[in-house]
């Protein structure tokens, strides 16, 4: 059988680590670490299948009706507007010339489920404000906070500056929105900007990486995966499964989103043109028979010569006691799973087997 006979490759550790680019192939481009188990295209069967497990989602709310998607997507256009217009007024009282500020810059941009394009009815944005070298974090928590205070359609404003990743949480019009700060060592910030440039990274208070990784993990994991509707469909899917067996939490020692986001995008890179009712199925045949602790990792790691922590176990002797190393794409590379234990690692293991078994049987392979 095919999977049989490419299941070594699976587990192949990816170290060395590297910084080099590799030289174009006239190969077909694959994704991942590994080439895929399958290229095979989707039957018929495999169309109606899925069609029929959009439909078997829909009672539970994962996905939003179309006038809450552009409230939303109206609110953080309000919101993108409020950091320009900050980033212009703390550019004038702090002496930059008249001609920079016009274009000056400043962006909110989003990560998390939101960004990955699998929130739920009524689920909070995760956002981040992006600000060039002469914007601090504590203009942030001081005047940008009091502007968010002017704003009518704000609710609930409190800011939690003493937090591993500071935050200012926040009701926009109804939405539940956290807002992060990141100041770059830039003149301006561009429209374009993307975040997922290493070279961003450099100079950089650790503060303002941490709050970068949300943005950067989740722009890697979409450019990383072979076809982001069928991603998509599969993690909305994966996550009600999760949450109704009791194993989305990452606080309890089980897996959390952006986990739960890397092992789909794995299996995509593994199936490549398979769509979503064949890719939950190959989930669970993927991950039943995953040899943990080898570490699921969606690209090669790269270094960057920054001095950073990275998870290498062969470096850092804690990293060899992770016990389902789920490693994050970009820069630094992070296990996402820590506080995964023997128990909580069991209970997974054995539900993914009883997913597989389940869907074995039934109509959806």
């Amino acid at each position: 059988m095919q999977d049989a006979e490419k299941k070594t490759k699976l587990f192949t550790m990816p170290f060395p680590i590297t910084n080099q680019v590799q030289p174009a192939q006239d190969t077909p481009k694959h994704y991942g670490i590994t080439s895929p188990i399958s290229l095979a295209q989707p039957k018929e069967s495999d169309l109606v299948q899925t069609q029929k497990l959009v439909e078997a989602l829909k009672p539970f709310g994962v996905f939003e009706e179309e006038l809450e998607l552009q409230r939303r997507i109206l609110v953080l256009g309000k919101l993108n507007t409020l950091v320009k217009e900050w980033i212009q007024e703390i550019s004038r009282s702090k002496n930059i010339p008249p001609s920079l500020i016009e274009n000056i810059g400043g962006k909110i941009f989003t990560f998390g489920s939101y960004r990955l394009g699998v929130h739920t009815k009524g689920a909070d944005i995760d956002a981040l404000c992006v600000a060039p070298r002469h914007v601090d974090r504590s203009d942030f928590f001081t005047s940008f906070y009091e502007k968010l205070k002017e704003q009518e359609e704000v609710k609930d404003l409190r800011a939690v500056e003493e937090a591993f990743v500071p935050v200012i949480k926040l009701c926009f019009d109804g939405i539940e929105i956290d807002i992060l700060f990141a100041r770059l060592a830039l003149q301006t910030i561009p429209e374009n900007l993307d975040l997922r440039d290493d070279s961003l990274l450099k100079n950089l208070d650790i503060r303002c990486i941490r709050s970068l990784n949300g943005c950067r993990v989740t722009d890697e994991i979409l450019h990383l995966v072979p076809n982001i509707e069928n991603f998509r469909l599969t993690l909305r899917a994966i996550k009600l499964w999760a949450k109704r067996h009791n194993i989305y939490s990452n606080i309890l020692g089980f897996l959390g989103g952006v986990s739960w986001a890397m092992l789909v995008a794995r299996t995509c890179q593994l199936y490549p043109n398979a769509v979503a009712s064949t890719l939950v199925y190959k989930f669970f045949l993927v991950f039943s028979k995953w040899e943990w602790p080898n570490p699921v990792l969606l690209k090669q790691p790269v270094e960057c010569n920054l001095n950073l922590p990275v998870w290498d176990p062969r470096v850092t002797p804690s990293d060899r006691y992770h016990l389902m190393p789920i490693i994050t794409p970009a820069y630094p590379q992070q296990n996402s799973t820590y506080n995964v234990s023997a128990s909580t690692r069991n209970v997974m293991v054995e539900e993914f087997k009883q997913g597989q078994l389940h869907l074995s049987k039934s109509h959806l392979i």
